[in-house]
């Protein structure tokens, strides 16, 4: 059965649920709740832990067979099915019919899957997973454009700060929907805030006085065609413990523009007429950096830029081979005019 997010945590102070599935194609808002979820459960109790990433290649009698067996460590696990693809096959599928109509004792299990679509909702595993008595469904949005802002204020309350209007949606506009790269972006305003209240000027400074490798630092270096600083850039945010999603989320989003921008170019509309009418626009003082790189490719080559994004997506995802910091690297290369070769 349905469970709304916002009534989670009450519903956690009660009696743990058979079976709990995270569902939604928002990292952060998917990562925070299956956390609520661990949390919940090691506090009444639940002090093993055993997980299970179901990718093409995985065996589902194992997962069967550890909810049959005994905890030889503890009376209460959890047990995590990790689903990236979203589809369970029909192995999956029987696997988890199976399980549902007998769930394992003294053992939470929590699914965490993408949004589940209209072909999903319909077979007899995704009836039973969104129906079941059993089972708590979470199904988690991504937060609208307009919706933003609300969400920031809400995030900065629960970091203790406090922010006027405009900083907020000046935050909003750096992030543009990216809650991974606002939650980073908030604890690094955490540092700064005096007294607890964001301004425009505190925000600003973020921008200045952020870690020493910044996301938009590496824009800024491979739209310049510095590709030596554009490694040693990605190299420092890897050190520093940055998501690869956030990383892919900058890249793509200014492959994106260029992507526009060229085509709108071959299209015969004047440069600074498609910097004017670009969403966000291109302020004055990236155009130089844009202009730059837009000679290097025409429109094809930085839509196939996008493809190679796509790739890196599903690499994240784990719906897709390779080592994703190769690609990461290669794709900032290529914006950056080196395509220099790197083995995955």
């Amino acid at each position: 059965m349905k469970l709304n997010p916002a009534q989670l945590a009450k519903h956690l102070h009660g009696a743990l649920a058979s079976v709990y599935v995270v569902s939604g194609d928002e990292h952060l808002l998917c990562q925070e709740t299956a956390d609520t979820i661990r949390s919940a459960t090691r506090q009444q109790g639940f002090s093993e832990r055993e997980v299970f990433n179901a990718d093409a290649s995985f065996d589902w009698n194992t997962l069967l067979q550890a909810s049959a067996s005994l905890s030889l460590f503890a009376d209460k696990r959890l047990l995590e099915l990790r689903l990236p693809s979203g589809k369970p096959g029909d192995k999956g599928a029987a696997a988890l019919l199976q399980y549902l109509a007998r769930p394992a004792q003294d053992t939470v299990l929590l699914i965490s899957l993408p949004r589940l679509d209209a072909s999903a909702q319909k077979t007899k595993w995704g009836k039973a997973l969104i129906g079941d008595a059993k089972v708590q469904f979470i199904q988690l949005w991504p937060i609208e454009a307009a919706q933003l802002p609300s969400w920031i204020r809400q995030r900065l309350a629960q970091a203790g700060l406090t922010a006027s209007a405009a900083a907020v949606e000046l935050i909003a506009a750096r992030v543009e929907g990216n809650l991974l790269a606002a939650a980073q972006e908030i604890e690094k305003l955490k540092l700064l805030a005096t007294a607890g209240k964001i301004d425009v000027d505190t925000v600003q400074a973020a921008v200045a006085d952020s870690a020493r490798f910044d996301v938009f630092g590496l824009i800024d270096a491979a739209l310049n065609g510095e590709a030596a600083h554009t490694l040693r850039m990605l190299e420092g945010l890897r050190g520093e413990g940055v998501e690869t999603a956030v990383i892919l989320w900058a890249l793509a989003r200014e492959v994106r523009l260029l992507a526009s921008l060229a085509q709108q170019c071959h299209s015969g509309v004047p440069l600074d007429k498609a910097f004017s009418q670009a969403r966000p626009p291109v302020w004055d003082k990236r155009r130089p950096l844009v202009s730059k790189a837009l000679q290097r490719r025409n429109g094809a080559g930085w839509n196939q830029l996008l493809l190679d994004a796509q790739r890196i997506d599903a690499q994240i995802k784990g719906q897709a081979a390779g080592d994703v910091w190769i690609a990461l690297s290669r794709l900032s290369l290529m914006i950056a005019g080196q395509p220099l070769a790197l083995g995955e």
